[in-house]
């Protein structure tokens, strides 16, 4: 059954604060999220945009996120905590062979550094926050691997773009508060409405490892390109 007929998988739905992917069925997930981080089965992927003066020192980013993610029904979605204005979200879908992988993210960089930067105390947050999502089961490994490949994916657009740390000013590789999401449908479910096995690998030689490369590449390079827009070509300043 195509997406199509039986209804998209997803919905992206931006209202500030808020940026909220819903999938029409719980997904298979791995992340480093502020909320719901690890290894975890979730319908919703949710971006809050906050304000530096709301995070002071003595408040606990976790804490006040789930806060908020309860007081929108949103309590077992995966949180993440941006700066960046939400309605300004990059979202890239390519597909072949029946296999389709989709990135949606924000993309702040007030906070870029380089990996191996001197350690310090966290700049005001300006951060790139991906989900990408594959049509196909992933087994735990292969979610790990595809975890990997998205994150030199957005490093590769990074170092393409010209971005230095605001610290060393060498080329940047991320930012400081930087959260990748990789979500593909579960195995359990897959497994009994279509008999498909979660695949093992989602390397550079795979199909689904080209999709993913692709995807956060070029939704980090269009995010990129609107930052630069709206501050500058190498903005010193911090987002507000």
């Amino acid at each position: 059954m195509s997406e199509q007929e039986a209804g998209p998988v997803m919905e992206i739905a931006c209202r500030p604060p808020w940026l909220i992917v819903h999938f029409q069925q719980p997904q298979d997930m791995v992340s480093w999220a502020v909320a719901g981080g690890g290894r975890r089965r979730s319908q919703s992927v949710a971006w809050y945009q906050v304000r530096d003066h709301e995070l002071p020192p003595e408040v606990v980013p976790l804490e006040y996120l789930r806060v908020r993610l309860n007081a929108e029904g949103l309590q077992d979605a995966v949180g993440l905590l941006t700066s960046h204005t939400v309605d300004q979200f990059s979202d890239v879908e390519k597909s072949r062979e029946e296999t389709m992988a989709r990135c949606i993210t924000t993309v702040g960089l007030t906070n870029a550094l380089r990996a191996g930067d001197p350690d310090h105390e966290a700049e005001p947050a300006g951060t790139i926050n991906l989900l990408c999502w594959l049509s196909v089961p992933l087994t735990e490994r292969a979610m790990l691997e595809a975890l990997s490949l998205a994150a030199e994916a957005r490093t590769a657009a990074m170092l393409d773009g010209g971005i230095p740390s605001f610290l060393s000013g060498h080329p940047a590789t991320g930012t400081g508060t930087d959260c990748i999401v990789i979500a593909a449908p579960s195995s359990d479910a897959a497994r009994t409405a279509t008999r498909q096995q979660p695949l093992e690998y989602t390397g550079k030689h795979t199909l689904a490892g080209s999709l993913i490369g692709a995807v956060v590449y070029e939704a980090i390079v269009a995010g990129i390109e609107c930052w630069k827009r709206n501050h500058g070509e190498f903005a010193a300043t911090r987002e507000s």
